[in-house]
């Protein structure tokens, strides 16, 4: 069993697909011993972006606190604390917040070999 404190986990920019005032802190990982899942805390400030890509793994999300949109070419979502998203494999997707306080959230992706 492990426990750990979020802040305890570096904090580290997040800069790919014109990323900007956004950070990530990988929680769960295959070095806590981990063999299926990664738990990551994303936090975007005022007027932050994360970028449109898309990657092989299902994400699921669930909204700490804040307010934002999740995005595509097709369509916009408003998302806002306690929200819970699910995003299928390779399906386009960015997160905006369009909120006066940080977007935090919370993401599980699978572990991939």
């Amino acid at each position: 069993m492990m426990r750990k404190h979020y802040t305890d986990v570096e904090k580290k920019a997040v800069t790919q697909y014109g990323s900007k005032g956004t950070s990530i802190r990988v929680l769960v990982s295959p070095e806590d011993g981990a063999q299926n899942f990664i738990l990551r805390r994303f936090e975007i400030e005022l007027n932050g972006i994360i970028g449109l890509h898309n990657h092989i793994q299902e994400h699921e999300i669930y909204i700490l606190s804040g307010k934002g949109e999740v995005f595509n070419d097709e369509e916009t979502i408003k998302i806002k604390e306690n929200d819970v998203l699910y995003v299928p494999p390779n399906e386009p997707h960015g997160y905006r917040n369009t909120g006066n306080d940080n977007l935090i959230f919370l993401c599980t992706i699978p572990l991939l070999e």
